[in-house]
């Protein structure tokens, strides 16, 4: 549990990278959102061809089918929420992109059947008690918003879709198996998007070889290495192994993560609310974590495609590449998941 809580939280902190390079960046957003996601496929491509010579199989149409959906989520998450930050305000869009912990609890249990905790919605009240509080401080509520708002709300429910998909293909090989054809199709999709869409939808001027500048190209390295290689593949490798609820609780550090960075950047110093936020946030997360079970029992389904126990073999086998930490709770697959 402190392994993985510890590798959450450098998650959350790589993912807050993101909107400190967007805003340093000229490059169209939803153009840098596949160039992005095509840097990490180009990272991890190796892991992913390792895990799949030690898997011993190769890429078939069932492990596509698997991307498909999560990875198209993810393009259409960064899209609307791209669009809808443009026809709002910057507070009324980070307040309802910050609600993922409100909709994770019913995306859990209509898809696993798992259900939220009294001491998980303890914290969750207070936590997004926190970040109400600080949109609150600067919210500009207005009917020429209400638009780019309801965007933003879908692009929110993307966004928990996305992550409730981790939890429910666990059972999918090791991480590298699945974040990676997930990348590259939301890559397509954002790449296809940027291209055929046009420049009302999504504004950002004209793109030319000079756009590339070394500094544009290092921010998109950057992007695609940061947030993305270690940010969204951390936050896949946790919702494979803790509670929904809990990953989405701790992912509103970003906020925190974020006003740090400005600071330090620009010298920008937060407003008033930034302070009794980050109290209310801390102490949900801490009753959150402290009311976890010790042993480590959501660890990945085991896949329905692992061969029988030849005769007379001793049980067990050689253990996958995502199996749980020795001396962890078997895993206990949830009823209502999907295989």
């Amino acid at each position: 549990m402190a392994f993985n809580l510890v590798l959450l939280l450098i998650g959350v902190f790589a993912c807050a990278t993101a909107p400190i390079m967007i805003q340093m960046s000229v490059t169209p957003p939803v153009l840098m959102a596949g160039l992005r996601m095509a840097v990490a496929v180009a990272v991890l491509s190796p892991l992913f061809v390792r895990d799949l010579a030690r898997a011993g199989k190769s890429f078939a149409r069932r492990d596509l089918r698997h991307a498909l959906l999560p990875g198209a989520i993810l393009a259409l998450h960064f899209i609307s929420w791209i669009i809808g930050a443009r026809m709002t305000e910057a507070a009324n869009c980070s307040l309802i992109v910050n609600m993922v912990p409100i909709a994770m609890p019913f995306f859990m249990f209509f898809m696993i059947r798992e259900k939220i905790t009294r001491p998980e919605l303890a914290g969750t009240v207070l936590a997004v008690a926190g970040v109400v509080l600080l949109a609150a401080a600067d919210k500009n509520v207005s009917a020429a918003h209400f638009q780019g708002d309801m965007i933003c709300l879908i692009s929110m429910l993307f966004l928990t879709y996305y992550l409730a998909l981790s939890r429910k293909y666990r059972h999918v090989g090791s991480i590298w198996l699945y974040v990676v054809p997930v990348y590259a199709v939301g890559s397509a999709v954002c790449l296809l998007a940027a291209a055929v869409l046009p420049a009302t939808v999504l504004p950002g001027g004209p793109v030319t070889w000079e756009t590339f500048t070394t500094r544009e190209v290092l921010l998109i390295l950057g992007l695609g290495v940061i947030p993305t290689v270690v940010g969204h593949s951390t936050l896949n490798y946790c919702m494979r192994h803790m509670r929904g609820q809990v990953v989405s609780i701790l992912s509103l550090f970003q906020f925190v993560f974020v006003g740090i960075m400005a600071y330090l950047i620009w010298r920008k110093l937060p407003i008033w609310a930034l302070y009794p936020a980050c109290a209310l946030l801390i102490t949900g997360a801490v009753i959150v974590l402290k009311h976890q079970p010790g042993a480590d029992n959501t660890s990945p389904a085991p896949s329905t495609n692992t061969p029988p126990t030849p005769p007379g073999s001793a049980p067990g086998g050689t253990p996958g590449h995502d199996s749980p930490p020795t001396g962890s709770t078997p895993t206990r697959k949830c009823r209502g998941d999907e295989v």
